[in-house]
């Protein structure tokens, strides 16, 4: 950023000195980024709910319990049937635990449902001060101070003489916005690319080591990619193990048949010497009518297992195609994501050339903004967040690149500090 601040006092001319002064008594860690992100109030969440039921084979969407939930003020979500559930000061992961358990204990499920909890939409930030537009904005992971204000219309300049300095820090605060995306769809394409190509994990080109928040986005690429492996592990497993059901079935069934099959010869052949002996006045009617029943009772018997026989046959083929359509899906999906991901970094692309020749003309107008300043004037900008914790609100000194977080109050202070007259 210095370096940034010594090209424009160049391009400016020798009269103009610009030296922006931060204090940076803020702890990094605190702000910089958090290691799991706690659920506040105003925060909505996207519930998505399903079961895999393992008697069927198959995915039970709950699409009653299913849909887009804020976290009301009193910190605690409303779900239908489930009720209020505690959110506010939790993870997302916890909170789709106990939907899981409060749906099987609820509906007396076998099976678990899987609940998958995202952030939709984060709590606002709130920006004030020396910015162009004040007020709530929406709150982007990432976001740093210096893209807040961005966000905001960049620094609010009464003058024409420091209107460089809000059009070069908004442009810069857009292509850090724009960079961030961009890096953050470059390593989605790696993953799936891995996912293209059936591996299990993501390798990463040795020009990809120096992005910022690198092991970041590999971890949530990482996660997307086990989970969706692990769902499709497992539709293929049942089918799989539907198929050797069904195959064991119908090798019992042929057995079954084999075995039927040589009763009724047996029982012809002793049908038919009944009938001889009765025609000679040898025979009982009613051991001639026994042994055409157990003739009856046996063909019907056969016919019964040929019938179960190709219904499981049917179920196979069925069970074969289910596998197949899975795995095409699959590969669709994946073909089709990756298209939307090369379009929308084509389009980053574009955008980030339209940036760059907005930095350049902001750098240009810095020549004439230094007509009408004087040559030891300075510019002061001063940043500070306004946090709550426990219930109580602390204002600490930051700088633009710090973390922000939902819910922050960013103030902006800025000053033309002028040299005492001698």
């Amino acid at each position: 950023m210095q370096a940034d601040r010594t090209s424009l006092s160049r391009l400016g001319g020798r009269a103009l000195s610009v030296a922006l002064a931060f204090s940076l008594s803020l702890p990094l860690a605190g702000l910089a980024h958090a290691d799991e992100y706690h659920l506040g109030v105003m925060d909505k969440l996207r519930v998505r709910v399903a079961e895999w039921q393992t008697a069927e084979g198959a995915v039970r969407d709950w699409t009653a319990v299913s849909g887009d939930y804020a976290i009301g003020a009193s910190g605690k979500v409303s779900i239908p049937f489930l009720g209020e559930l505690s959110a506010a000061g939790r993870t997302t992961e916890d909170v789709s635990e106990d939907i899981g358990k409060r749906m099987q204990q609820l509906f007396g499920l076998r099976d678990r449902p899987s609940a998958s909890v995202e952030i939709a939409e984060y709590r606002p930030i709130f920006m004030m001060g020396a910015v162009q537009t004040p007020g709530q904005f929406p709150y982007a992971p990432g976001m740093t101070v210096l893209k807040a204000v961005s966000v905001a219309g960049g620094l609010r300049r009464a003058d024409a003489g420091q209107r460089f300095a809000r059009d070069f820090l908004q442009a810069k605060g857009d292509g850090d916005v724009l960079i961030a995306e961009r890096n953050r769809l470059l390593v989605r394409r790696l993953r799936l690319v891995a996912e293209m190509q059936g591996k299990t994990a993501i390798e990463i080109p040795d020009n990809f080591k120096n992005i910022p928040d690198l092991n970041q986005l590999l971890d949530s690429e990482k996660a997307i990619m086990n989970s969706r492996g692990a769902k499709l592990q497992a539709q293929l497993s049942s089918l799989a193990d539907l198929k050797s059901l069904l195959n064991t079935q119908i090798e019992a069934f042929g057995k079954k048949s084999e075995t039927q099959t040589r009763q009724l010869k047996l029982v012809e052949e002793d049908r038919d010497k009944v009938n001889s002996l009765s025609e000679q006045g040898l025979a009982l009617s009613s051991r001639k009518l026994s042994a055409e029943q157990q003739v009856s009772d046996l063909q019907s018997n056969l016919l019964d297992i040929d019938t179960s026989t190709l219904k499981a046959k049917q179920d196979l083929n069925q069970a074969v195609q289910d596998e197949k359509t899975t795995k095409n899906d699959w590969d669709a999906q994946l073909a089709q994501e990756l298209q939307d991901t090369e379009a929308q970094l084509d389009e980053i692309d574009l955008k980030l050339s339209t940036n760059r020749g907005l930095m350049a003309e902001a750098l240009l107008q810095s020549a004439e903004s230094a007509a009408t300043k004087g040559p030891d004037d300075q510019i002061n900008v001063a940043y500070s967040i306004v946090r709550e914790k426990d219930g109580k609100a602390t204002e600490t000194a930051v700088d633009e690149n710090t973390k922000v977080l939902p819910g922050d109050v960013v103030k902006v202070n800025v000053k033309l500090d002028r040299p005492a007259m001698r």
